[in-house]
């Protein structure tokens, strides 16, 4: 069978999908399998004796836990989610407005259908999508060269099968409806405790001395007891990786020598994909991306106190203001002692007041892209690769490094 495109959808609708398959299929076989976590639709459709044979699949599978966020990884579904909300996140695009409610959709996405089928039922198949689209309120994700296609690459169409966005950074539409059931909505709060309501209160102080657009729907961040802080040599480790990369973004050594370097101190191995691939083709694009790895640097550094204060969000990072001997490479220098030397981090407490500080400021610079507006006394990109640093220390949603991602 082949892949003819796969269907996500907010609502939980499995019981509902078979009167959609009758309405378009009234004549079709329908048999049901269940497998792990995956309810399995299979659908054939005989015309004649001497004609070929057609089938479709449809395989589908829910969340764990639904809710209109995703706040762990707990399941393939979610799994597959989170990574696809990177994906969308590193797409070009021609329309903000819409990319950003695109990666607020994916959020509350909790169920996944994707359609197989054998012979030509293209037609029928197209009917059932949109049908199914428009009943469940789902998005497609599709690939080039089917007959509900809008792109020559992989692409995403809204419920009405027009397209959201390509990876080219195309798209057709104005805006994207982003509901959220409310039997989820109500299903995922828990009890907010203390250290929440104060730590959302004290960045509101913060961010209205900024004189920053504030956001007072936004909620809490996790609590301190649901937090675990990244260990001191996680992050001693992570730090050692973009300075190495970033020597590499700035010209100071060679692609080739950062990774002698990283071989020779048995490091190589904790590089993630995306800084090998830079390694592997730092172009002046690459670079230019990398420099912004400065701002992590800073953050961890100051994760770790090496650095007493971040600073204002306005202000580019001084790594020359870090000590050479609390800075991990250096010209014939071990960076192991300096990942060995670390033992300790900053209060979880802290550390957490930074993560909603730039979450909610973050939140700002997008509705300030969104709108076209400026902002006053704070620098987008600072921003950003910030709350990016300061979401991986907190371990939101269990991410690794290159897949981090920073909803607001």
């Amino acid at each position: 069978m082949e892949n003819y495109c796969t269907i996500y959808s907010h609502e939980l609708y499995f019981e509902r999908i078979i009167p959609e398959i009758q309405k378009v299929f009234p004549k079709g076989e329908i048999s049901t399998s269940v497998q792990d976590e995956r309810k399995t639709i299979q659908v054939s459709i005989k015309e004649g004796l001497f004609k070929p044979k057609k089938e479709f699949q449809i395989s589908y599978r829910e969340r764990i836990t639904p809710s209109y966020k995703i706040l762990e990884i707990d399941s393939p579904l979610t799994q597959n989610l989170s990574g696809m909300a990177g994906f969308v996140n590193s797409l070009p695009n021609t329309n903000e407005k819409v990319k950003e409610l695109l990666l607020q959709k994916i959020q509350t996405l909790n169920s996944e259908l994707p359609i197989l089928s054998k012979g030509d039922l293209d037609e029928e198949l197209k009917v059932l999508t949109k049908n199914i689209c428009q009943s469940f309120d789902g998005i497609v994700f599709a690939q080039p060269n089917i007959n509900i296609s809008k792109s020559d690459t992989q692409h995403f169409l809204n419920k009405d099968l027009n397209l959201i966005l390509d990876t080219n950074g195309n798209c057709e539409i104005e805006n994207l409806e982003v509901k959220i059931d409310s039997i989820y909505f109500d299903g995922d709060q828990k009890e907010l405790t203390e250290d929440q309501k104060n730590r959302k209160s004290r960045s509101e102080s913060i961010i209205k001395e900024y004189q920053v657009k504030l956001n007072t729907n936004l909620p809490c961040i996790e609590s301190e007891n649901d937090t675990i802080i990244r260990t001191s040599k996680e992050i001693a480790e992570r730090i050692t990786l973009l300075a190495t990369t970033n020597m590499v973004a700035f010209n100071h050594i060679s692609a080739e020598q950062a990774i002698e370097y990283l071989k020779k101190y048995d490091l190589l191995e904790k590089a993630t994909q995306k800084e090998l691939s830079f390694l592997d083709n730092p172009t002046e694009e690459a670079k230019s991306h990398e420099t912004w790895k400065c701002e992590c640097i800073w953050v961890l550094s100051w994760a770790l106190e090496i650095i007493e204060d971040l600073g204002s969000p306005n202000n580019l990072a001084d790594l020359n203001k870090i000590a050479s001997d609390r800075y991990p490479i250096g010209k014939d220098k071990d960076p192991n002692l300096f990942i060995n030397s670390i033992s300790a981090t900053r209060s979880k407490s802290e550390i957490l007041d930074a993560n909603d500080l730039y979450y909610r400021l973050d939140w700002a610079c997008v509705d300030a892209r969104i709108n076209e507006t400026t902002t006053e006394n704070m620098h987008p990109g600072v921003v950003y690769e910030r709350h990016y640093a300061l979401n991986w220390l907190v371990g939101y949603m269990n991410q690794d490094w290159d897949n981090v991602s920073c909803d607001t």
